[in-house]
């Protein structure tokens, strides 16, 4: 397969993802998603028993494009919810990926790109790089990572972040559990690969059973959740709120919040 937003290598039965658009700070265009998509399909075909992500350049992922982001204004309640399910389909293959994946986070995960630093099953990040579900603060509702975040780190800690949708350093992301290790920059990848190849140790049947056998006990409840968590996305993208929050944003001023 031919690729244009992502990178893809193999080596010693380990894939490696990288988001490949640097110049945007690996924003998420619906492109990206597409591709990555394609390649998650690509890495579970191969020989490959472990998968790498992370990003090309300073970020790992700075969240929705921006022409994404515009794009959104004036959708169909129809067409929001086809885009909603993408993202949800996205962030579900990550999560319920067959083999063992690792997130290398070289640097700021917005948003889209915190989801899919914290979907990975091992999340390993740089001392500077930065967190955040943001959507609040732009009249979205962070209604599908929402799913995933309150069973990794409980309500309390989980309403904090969704609803000040405040940014985090790695070191305060390690004390929640949404990072494994805080690793320094030039110890990232080689601390990912070494973890990849503790991984390939294991036998490979056994390892894909395991994580089956974990993510199926959540599985009809997170079936309910996302489906839930979809409508609630469209639903927020016909308000008042969510078309003054993304003008707001891409006139880099402040919202003026009407509450409907």
């Amino acid at each position: 397969m031919t690729f244009t937003t992502i990178g893809v290598a193999y080596e010693d039965q380990i894939a490696r993802l990288t988001l490949n658009r640097p110049e945007k700070r690996n924003a998420l265009s619906f492109e990206l998603i597409e591709e990555l998509m394609r390649a998650l399909e690509e890495v579970e075909r191969s020989p490959a028993r472990v998968l790498i992500l992370t990003g090309a350049g300073k970020a790992f992922c700075a969240g929705l494009d921006l022409e994404a982001l515009q794009g959104l204004l004036g959708k169909s309640h129809a067409e929001n919810v086809k885009d909603s399910a993408t993202m949800a389909a996205l962030f579900r293959r990550i999560y319920d990926f067959p083999l063992p994946t690792i997130a290398a986070v070289n640097g700021a995960a917005i948003a889209g790109g915190t989801g899919l630093a914290t979907m990975c099953d091992f999340t390993l990040a740089v001392p500077d790089a930065s967190f955040g579900y943001t959507e609040v603060r732009i009249g979205f509702v962070p209604a599908i990572v929402s799913s995933f975040l309150v069973m990794q780190v409980g309500h309390k800690i989980a309403r904090d972040l969704l609803l000040t949708g405040r940014l985090f350093d790695a070191a305060e992301a390690y004390r929640h559990g949404l990072v494994n290790e805080v690793v320094a920059p030039d110890k990232l990848m080689p601390r990912a690969l070494e973890l990849a190849h503790l991984l390939l140790q294991n036998s490979p049947s056994s390892v894909v059973l395991t994580k089956k056998l974990i993510n199926g006990f959540i599985a009809d409840q997170l079936n309910r959740q996302i489906a839930d968590a979809v409508e609630d996305n469209a639903r927020i993208r016909t308000t008042e709120d969510f078309r003054e929050g993304i003008a707001a944003f891409l006139e880099k001023r402040k919202p003026h919040w009407q509450g409907k």
